[in-house]
Formats: C-alpha cells, sequence, structure tokens
C-alpha cells in the first residue's frame, strides 16, 4: 500500500492506518460495529480503538458444498472461484442476509448457521444487498444477460426468509442491475443498471416499488455501481472500460455536474461522517490503462461546503496499491471494497483484493484534516 502525497493545497485531510487484518473482507457497517468475512464465516467487532487492537467475535457461518469448502481454503483458488461472502445486510432485528456464490442465505438473530433462502439460477450472485428502516429487504439480478432477457428485483418483508419479485426490466431494457441504495433523507431507492446505451439508467424508486422513474439514462457516464446520498446530493462514481470515468454530485433539484476526474473504473463507495470515497479497481481497456487501485475521498465538513459541486472541489487520490502478477480474467480485477451500512465511527475500512502487498486484506484507517 502507498499513501499518495497531496496533489495540492486543496487537499483538506489525509488517512492514517490504524489496523490491518489478513484473509478478512469487510462487508456491512452497522453503527460502530464492522461485519467481515473469513471465507464462509462471519465475523463482528466493535470498532472503537483500532490501534489498541481488534476482538473479532464469530457471528455465524455457512456450509457450502465440499468443493467449495476445498477451494475457499486456498487463496488462489478462492479468488479464482469467487468464493465467501460478496454481499450482507445487516437488518433491523439484527438478523443478518448475505449473498454467497448461487444462493441468498439469511441468519436469524439467534441463530449460528446461514440457511439458504434463495437459490440463484441466473449469474452467481447479486453486488449488494439492501436493507431499509420499514424492515424491507432488496437485490437485483447480476448475470451475463446476453440475450437481454427481462430483469428482476426480488424483496422480502420477512426478514429474508422467503422472497417475491417487487420490480421487473423488460426484456432488451437493461443488461442486470449494479446496485439498489437507499437514500435516508428522500426516503427512496436509487437503482443503478448498465451496462450500454440506454441500459445505463440512475432510476428513483418509493420503497414499496409503486414508483419508478428514470432519473439519469443514456451514456456511459450514467453506467454507475456506486453510489452515496448525502444531505444535499448523490454523489456517484462511473463505472466504463469505454470512457475516462469521473466523480459526480446530482443535486436535490435535479442538477447534474461532474466534480473530478478518477484513473479507472469505480464500483465502491462509501460515506464516514462527512467524508465520501470512492476507490477504483485496475480493469485496463483502450481507455483505462491505470495499473494501480486508488482510493478518492473529499469532506464536507462546514469549513468546505461552500465549494461542493464546484471545479475546484477537492477530490484527492489518497491510497494506492499496484496490481499483482495473477490474470485478471481469471483471478479477479485488483480492486477495493468499500463496505454497506451505517458507519458512525471516524474510520474507513478498505478490503482489497488482487493487489501486491494487501492481497484479500482489510484495513481500518483515521481521517486526519
Amino acid at each position: 500500500m502507498h499513501p499518495i502525497p497531496p496533489p495540492d493545497h486543496n487537499t483538506n485531510f489525509s488517512l492514517h492506518r490504524v489496523a490491518r487484518i489478513p484473509r478478512l473482507r469487510a462487508l456491512a457497517w452497522s453503527g460502530d460495529e464492522l461485519y467481515a468475512a473469513r471465507g464462509y464465516q462471519l465475523l463482528r467487532a466493535r470498532i472503537q480503538n483500532p490501534s489498541s487492537g481488534l476482538t473479532w467475535q464469530p457471528v455465524g457461518t455457512f456450509h457450502p458444498s465440499w468443493s467449495r469448502k476445498l477451494s475457499g481454503a486456498n487463496r488462489l483458488t478462492a479468488r479464482l472461484l469467487r468464493d465467501g461472502f460478496h454481499a450482507l445486510a445487516v437488518l433491523p432485528s439484527g438478523g443478518l442476509v448475505g449473498a454467497v456464490p448461487g444462493a441468498i442465505v439469511t441468519l436469524r438473530p439467534t441463530e449460528t448457521i446461514f440457511r439458504q433462502t434463495h437459490a440463484i439460477t441466473r449469474g452467481t450472485r447479486p453486488l449488494h444487498i439492501t436493507a431499509v428502516p420499514g424492515g424491507a429487504i432488496f437485490w437485483g439480478e447480476y448475470f451475463d444477460n446476453a440475450t437481454r432477457d427481462e430483469v428482476h428485483i426480488y424483496a422480502s418483508t420477512d426478514a429474508g426468509a422467503t422472497w417475491s419479485v417487487a420490480h421487473t426490466f423488460a426484456k432488451g431494457s437493461i443488461r442486470h442491475v449494479h446496485n439498489i441504495v437507499h437514500d435516508q433523507w428522500e426516503n427512496c431507492l436509487w437503482i443503478l443498471t448498465g451496462d450500454y446505451g440506454d441500459e445505463c439508467r440512475i432510476l428513483r424508486a418509493s420503497c414499496d416499488f409503486a414508483n419508478v422513474e428514470i432519473v439519469l439514462q443514456g451514456n456511459q457516464q450514467a453506467r454507475a455501481v456506486a453510489l452515496v446520498p448525502m444531505p444535499d446530493a448523490l454523489y456517484f462514481s462511473s463505472d466504463t472500460p469505454l470512457e475516462s470515468n469521473s466523480i459526480y454530485k446530482f443535486d436535490r433539484s435535479g442538477a447534474l455536474s461532474t466534480l473530478a476526474p478518477i484513473s479507472s473504473s469505480s464500483i465502491s463507495g462509501c460515506r464516514v461522517g462527512e467524508n465520501v470515497f470512492f476507490s477504483t479497481m485496475v480493469e485496463t481497456s483502450e481507455v483505462n490503462r491505470d495499473r494501480e487501485v486508488r482510493v478518492y475521498g473529499s469532506n464536507y465538513s462546514s469549513n468546505y461546503r461552500t465549494t461542493v459541486g464546484s471545479s475546484t472541489q477537492p477530490w484527492a487520490p489518497l491510497l494506492s496499491w499496484q496490481k499483482d502478477r495473477w490474470p485478471m480474467g481469471l483471478f479477479q480485477y485488483g480492486n477495493a471494497f468499500l463496505p454497506d451500512g451505517n458507519n458512525t465511527t471516524p474510520y474507513l475500512a478498505v478490503s482489497t483484493i488482487a493487489v501486491e502487498s494487501d492481497d484479500m486484506t482489510t484495513s481500518l484507517y483515521a481521517t486526519a484534516r
């Protein structure tokens, strides 16, 4: 890992690593508790003073097939076969809903073994699972969909015990769903889809899906996976190998502005207090040639609100890692995952994969201004 020197005097904060945990992937925050997976075991730690040590407690385990147990035990085969937990939602009840290869799995508050509650037959897993304060849980289908079949968003209102289709995108309309993000300020859902032409959409939906409307559509800059709601606006990053990528602001009045260029495709973002972060991945193309995974950040404290949305807003590349030597088509793109959920701590959690020195490692960073 290489901290990047501030590019100019506009940079308003830096990151300092206070903990490093190998073979762990951070998945979701719930207040000051961080949920993370080591393969098919889920752990939890209260993040109060990471520099003095962390205590990880086992929460639950999913028992995969014997072949998955074998592949998941080795770092490279786990990368090759995409083993382990890939998404997690923490429910208001304390229950958990996760995504593992081929299944949606659920853990009740009083249990320790995840149960499969939905078999995924198209693709292997959704990219994200979203829980809203009212108790509903959502995820969207993510699969290759070369023939552009209809695509479903699934919902559960019984803590993940059963699932039904909440919304269907008609055949030929999109390729797949990238993300569903709950917006606490408008109590709505933002749905991100891809991948080409009018398939690239950002939609606003009511939490019961009675109303669904397209707000952005039709170009590669609307091709997004990461979106972070803030009081004044939505902030999102583009995820395209076809054009240069950027961070954008979509304010509450509907105005769209470009905030900063980024070095490659981005599929992960999060909020830490008044800081917003996006990471890039190494997905080299004719346009995106960067071989380093990077984390960008900006601060929205009262000292900087006057510049939010302007071309001088200081989005700084704060961290970087070099892609490792293993082929990305097989052993995954270099990436830095930022966990979902509501984080009430001052710490940024970053889980890196397919990078030098910090492959399959979670790091915690304190922010300083």
